[in-house]
């Protein structure tokens, strides 16, 4: 019973070393200095250093970041694609894939389809550096589970379909 004060008194000590600030700077010698104390005044490189090995954070998990960061998703649409477009944009978002979409109208965006697919049938999805024209769920899946997107979407709380507009890609 006694030990609960000394032991909140620890944590509370171990608690406020956390919030300590940390400073890195260059000296004189060129070596790169970590303190806890502010570097000296001449110093003009210092630099205050985050405590936090937290990254800046958009919602999404982990995983789906890393996948998004190393192979992004585009998906090709057209107005009047139908189910099709509609079943593929479904499924990036019941993933929980952020993707860009981009609808397929001028002449120069279909150039452009015809250039990266070697034809001009949407839907079509482009993943990093692999293609995928028309739909097939299984062949969607796959592309993304290859690219390390996660299977089951952790995010759908935070992104609901309902609140994705075509062409803003989340």
């Amino acid at each position: 019973m006694r030990s609960y004060p000394l032991l909140l008194a620890a944590l509370l000590l171990a608690g406020g070393s956390a919030l300590a600030q940390t400073y890195r700077w260059t000296d004189a010698n060129g070596k790169t200095v970590f303190s806890d104390t502010p570097p000296p005044l001449k110093q003009r490189d210092a630099a205050k250093v985050s405590n936090s090995t937290a990254t800046p954070d958009d919602g999404l998990p982990y995983a789906t970041r890393k996948a998004a960061e190393a192979f992004p998703v585009i998906l090709y649409t057209s107005p009047d694609c139908g189910a099709d477009c509609q079943q593929a944009r479904e499924l990036l978002l019941n993933r929980g894939i952020p993707f860009t979409e981009k609808a397929v109208q001028t002449k120069a965006e279909i150039d452009d389809l015809q250039r990266v697919f070697g034809d001009q049938v949407v839907p079509a999805i482009k993943v990093g550096n692999q293609r995928q024209q028309g739909f097939l769920a299984s062949n969607y899946n796959s592309l993304l589970d290859l690219a390390g997107y996660p299977r089951s979407n952790l995010a759908l709380k935070k992104f609901p379909a309902s609140e994705a507009k075509p062409g803003e890609g989340k």
